[in-house]
């Protein structure tokens, strides 16, 4: 039960994958579209080459009933089958079905798909749901229905008799009808009877020629007749009377070479393959050729009659061959065939290089969007980030007043000395060393660095952007880089190389100069009190204007007076020097990560020891020494 109802899932999933218009048009009835299963999975196995799927044989009955022949390679899934058959002959044809399995046998015979199973099938008609209220309903509906036909058919009668001369008396109302739809239309469809010559009017000679693909073969398999064309590719059917199954294997169905399986299997495609070793010997490296085509038995000359047609795919496969389009007759849809597919491999082809050009262009758009982040990231860190924006738009780019800023600005000791007993590539070595670790800590604090001339750099807090601890960043990042410095050394001495530096906070105009080269400048007098802060400062000190000490002093930091200086320009100043900050650590500054465990082992080594003063007195008369323990 569990198989039967796959049966029928299968059969409406195959519907909605698309193949509901392939599986209506198989055939008018049950009978011809079980018949043409095989030619489906024929054509089918062409796109999915690795298909095993199973074959079906139908034969009819004297009482209306069918037997369905089954053969499969897969054992067990035989009750697949009513669920499939049942439900396509119900939404197919109206027809409901039973099977029943009446023989099971292995076909020892056959080269493939030895499973045999055999169905008993029967069928009656189904009316749909309005159809049986509408003529069963009730009895009086039907007799009204039936007075109307006859007095329509009397009519049609009287119409015509002058008219249906020809027509004998009918002896009730369905020959009549019949003869109604006979007048003038030939006979009925249900009654066709196909007219014979006496005489064959074809000679062999144009039979052959018209049917270049065909062989006639008798029940020792000898060969009769062949066409012209298969003679021309395979030589020794030009010797009449040679045995078939030496020149061909059967390919499909699976099956022994012999009439009675032929006979066994005569509604079903077959398909041969030349043998290669019977091949001439130049021909035997080329692809050996497959025939596809139906089975006729001619009972009055008890022959095979074998039409075919060969079984190509490509113009390249006809090729391989040594085949031509002239070889196959034009009445034989197979030239129309490889010339389609040829034209859809072309356009496959087409679409696989514009797949190709598609995935360059994707890699290529992704290496254009690396290197473009690459050049956004070089701007950026030469512009702000939204000024930069601006200009890539086209945008002119504003010049903007900030009320308050801080600005850094620092310089290396003694650097006119040191350039004049030194190499310049030493110097743009040191600089380079010292400039890595500002920047590095320009992103640590995040204020802005606005330039460097020489060995000046130049930064500012609260530009581009706003903020109000503006001094807190660059308090702390001008604390940072009095660390970094001593980590840099002079090319002359050896030493850690000193810097001064000076913050100075107030109102700044900042906008972009230049085209080439464009720059984020900052004018203002505060921009000329940061450099005098700087130029008056003291090697390896944090110099302060007093307009910065009053920003820093109720925040955490140790701040010392200088006392009043002269400052050029600006006349005398009471200047202050940053000491450091309270709160945080020098890690915190220089913004290195800290591990637990380090910082955990340092809080040991800071906590302080208190030992009772016997103890201590016996710890020195024997000679017990003490190592980093904060007495």
């Amino acid at each position: 039960m569990v198989l039967k109802q796959f049966g029928e899932f299968f059969f409406e999933f195959c519907k909605r994958s698309g193949y509901d218009h392939m599986l209506r048009t198989l055939g008018g009835n049950l009978y011809e579209f079980i018949e043409n299963l095989d030619a489906l999975h024929s054509y089918l196995s062409l796109s999915y080459q690795e298909m095993n799927a199973p074959s079906f044989r139908v034969e009819k009955n004297e009482d209306g009933s069918m037997h369905l022949h089954y053969y499969s390679d897969r054992r067990g899934l035989c009750h697949i089958v009513p669920g499939i058959i049942g439900a396509a002959a119900l939404d197919f044809f109206n027809t409901e079905i039973s099977m029943e399995i009446v023989n099971q046998t292995e076909e020892e015979e056959r080269t493939g798909k030895k499973e045999h199973i055999v169905f008993l099938v029967t069928q009656k008609p189904v009316f749909s749901y309005k159809k049986r209220n509408k003529f069963s309903s009730s009895t009086q509906y039907i007799a009204d229905s039936g007075r109307r036909i006859e007095k329509q058919l009397n009519k049609e009668i009287r119409d015509r008799t002058s008219l249906i001369s020809v027509c004998p008396a009918k002896k009730n109302h369905w020959e009549t009808i019949r003869g109604i739809v006979t007048l003038g239309r030939g006979k009925l469809l249900r009654g066709f009877k196909p007219a014979y010559p006496t005489t064959l009017w074809i000679d062999t000679k144009t039979f052959c020629n018209g049917l270049p693909f065909h062989i006639v073969f008798d029940e020792e398999l000898r060969v009769k007749q062949s066409g012209v064309s298969i003679q021309k590719i395979v030589p020794g059917l030009q010797t009449m009377g040679i045995r078939l199954d030496h020149y061909f294997s059967i390919v499909h169905p699976e099956v022994t070479f012999t009439i009675s399986s032929v006979q066994k299997f005569i509604n079903s495609q077959f398909v041969f393959r030349t043998r290669r070793e019977m091949m001439p010997e130049s021909w035997k490296q080329r692809p050996m050729l497959e025939l596809r085509g139906q089975m006729i038995w001619m009972e009055s000359l008890q022959c095979m009659l074998y039409l075919c047609s060969p079984l190509l795919r490509t113009l390249h496969e006809l090729e391989e061959r040594q085949m031509h389009i002239a070889d196959i007759a034009p009445h034989d849809v197979t030239r129309d065939l490889i010339l389609l597919n040829q034209q859809r491999l072309a356009e496959m082809e087409l679409s696989n290089q514009l797949e190709r050009k598609k995935e360059e262009l994707r890699i290529l758009s992704k290496h254009l969007e690396e290197e473009k982040k690459k050049t956004e990231a070089l701007l950026y860190a030469m512009l702000p980030k939204h000024v930069a924006n601006q200009l890539k738009e086209g945008k002119r780019v504003e010049a903007g007043e900030f009320k308050e800023c801080t600005i850094l600005f620092s310089d290396v000791v003694t650097f006119t000395n040191i350039c004049a007993q030194c190499e310049p590539i030493q110097i743009v070595l040191m600089l380079n060393s010292m400039y890595l670790r500002f920047d590095r800590l320009t992103t640590v604090h995040d204020v802005y660095k606005v330039e460097t001339i020489g060995d000046a750099y130049m930064v500012v807090g609260g530009v581009p952007v706003p903020v109000s601890t503006h001094a807190e960043r660059v308090a702390n990042f001008a604390l940072g880089i009095i660390i970094a410095a001593k980590e840099v050394k002079n090319p002359v001495s050896g030493n850690p190389i000193q810097i001064r530096v000076g913050i100075h906070t107030g109102p700044v105009l900042a906008g972009v100069v230049g085209e080439k080269m464009p720059r984020y400048c900052l004018f203002g007098d505060t921009v000329n009190i940061a450099s005098r802060m700087e130029s008056h400062g003291v090697p390896s000190k944090i110099h302060l204007s007093p307009t910065t000490y009053y920003c820093l002093k109720d925040k955490s930091f140790e701040m010392t007076a200088r006392g009043e200086i002269e400052v050029k320009g600006k006349g005398k100043m009471h200047t202050y020097f940053l000491i450091r900050n309270r709160t945080a650590t020098e890690n915190e500054i220089m913004g290195n990560p800290i591990k637990e465990a380090d910082s955990d082992h340092e809080s040991v080594q800071l906590k302080k020891v208190h030992l009772p003063l016997p103890l201590l007195r016996s710890c020195v008369t024997s000679n017990i020494t003490f190592t980093h323990l904060p007495f």
